[in-house]
């Protein structure tokens, strides 16, 4: 009867061993992957979600179609240089200016935006100036006037102003 008794706690106590060495251990990971498959399967469908919004967003977008062109006219990605000094030759000649003069480019960037800064001269009479400074203000483009100064020893009055203007 000994003998019995001590194989049945010897295979009992070797069965609690493989248990807790062995399938406990393949338990609490199979519990710690359920976990992350149900993780995943949330994530996954916030993405479905998110990507069945995206036809409405993009719908709702295209009825402001007409103000986001404005707001892309006023910070374009590319400045193109020449069609801004191009507007500017027309926006002085339409006012009564003679453009006489354009400086040096220098550009700098504020956060997200760069700043586009340029010295203009201009001659003409102080109507007309006031003109282009009101064309400036009400072009579409996003325009700053950084500083203005004149000297009057002459006639036409020559101005030279300090412009900013803005891109992405």
């Amino acid at each position: 009867m000994k003998r019995e008794n001590f194989y049945s706690i010897f295979f009992l106590s070797l069965s609690l061993l493989i248990f807790f060495f062995f399938i406990s251990p393949k338990q609490k990971s199979i519990a710690f992957l359920n976990s992350e498959i149900s993780l995943k399967k949330s994530e996954f469908e916030a993405w479905q979600d998110y990507l069945k919004k995206i036809p409405e967003i993009y719908l709702s977008l295209m009825e402001y179609q007409e103000e986001l062109s404005k707001i892309d006219m006023a910070l374009p990605e590319d400045p193109s240089l020449p069609t801004f000094f191009n507007f500017l030759q027309k926006m002085a000649s339409q006012s009564g200016l003679l453009l006489e003069n354009i400086g040096l480019v220098k550009v700098s960037e504020e956060g997200e935006l760069k700043k586009w800064t340029l010295d203009l001269k201009v001659k003409g009479d102080y109507p007309s100036f006031k003109s282009f400074l009101s064309n400036l203000e009400k072009s579409a483009r996003l325009i700053k006037v950084e500083k203005i100064s004149f000297s009057s020893t002459q006639e036409p009055i020559s101005f030279s102003l300090t412009i900013s203007f803005f891109s992405y």
